[in-house]
């Protein structure tokens, strides 16, 4: 073979070799895309790696909202509470509907407040006026002393006796004779239940004014 054959041979040879490197070049990926995406396998097997919570990468959190607890919503004021408790046939006696009327009431947030508790008495309209009040009367003070069992302070409680000057409802039918179930209506005790008082705020301090102090110490 002649000096000139074997240089070619050489060349296509070195012209291929050249062409081959430059084609595994193209295929690599950057240094820096293997670092990241070795970077990435790594989290992965720390993410997925089963017993292993205590290293776990925790979820990035957002810069752009910081994480604040919602308010806890605001508790509503109790309001006042208004029953109205009724008595046997006899005028004495708080009825079974009576007594459980006023657990619901010892129950409810009003009472549970220090809001003042007004109990007020009525009778019916048979008998004096003197009578009528002081029946009225024992039946709020009978109210009363169940409260008081039942737990309210008698502090909070005020009786008030207004015989038969406020009836529920009619003593007697429309043609003028004795109606019985509606007079023992009449003699009731209603109880309102008022909202605890808001704090009253400080009275505030009037400022001295020494030259008048000064005056009224020269006059004396």
């Amino acid at each position: 073979m002649s000096e000139r054959a074997i240089k070619r041979i050489k060349a296509i040879e070195a012209g291929t070799a050249a062409l081959l490197l430059g084609l595994a070049a193209c295929s690599s990926p950057p240094a820096g895309d293997r670092d990241n995406a070795a970077d990435g396998a790594e989290v992965a097997d720390n993410v997925a790696a089963p017993g292993n919570d205590a290293e776990a990468v925790a979820p990035p959190k957002s810069i752009l909202r910081p994480e604040v607890a919602a308010p806890a919503p605001e508790e509503e004021a109790p309001r006042a509470e208004d029953v109205v408790v009724g008595f046997d046939a006899a005028g004495k006696t708080l009825t079974d509907e009576a007594t459980a009327a006023l657990d619901a009431l010892v129950a409810s947030p009003a009472a549970r407040a220090s809001g003042a508790v007004t109990l007020r008495g009525h009778s019916d309209s048979r008998g004096d006026d003197r009578a009528n009040l002081r029946a009225s009367r024992r039946r709020a003070e009978t109210v009363r002393d169940y409260l008081v069992a039942k737990g309210i302070d008698p502090a909070r409680l005020t009786v008030i006796a207004l015989g038969e000057t406020s009836p529920l409802v009619p003593n007697a039918h429309p043609d003028g004779s004795d109606d019985p179930e509606a007079r023992q209506k009449n003699r009731r005790v209603e109880v309102h239940v008022a909202p605890p008082a808001p704090a009253s705020a400080a009275t505030p301090v009037p400022e001295r004014d020494d030259a008048a102090a000064g005056n009224a110490a020269a006059a004396r």
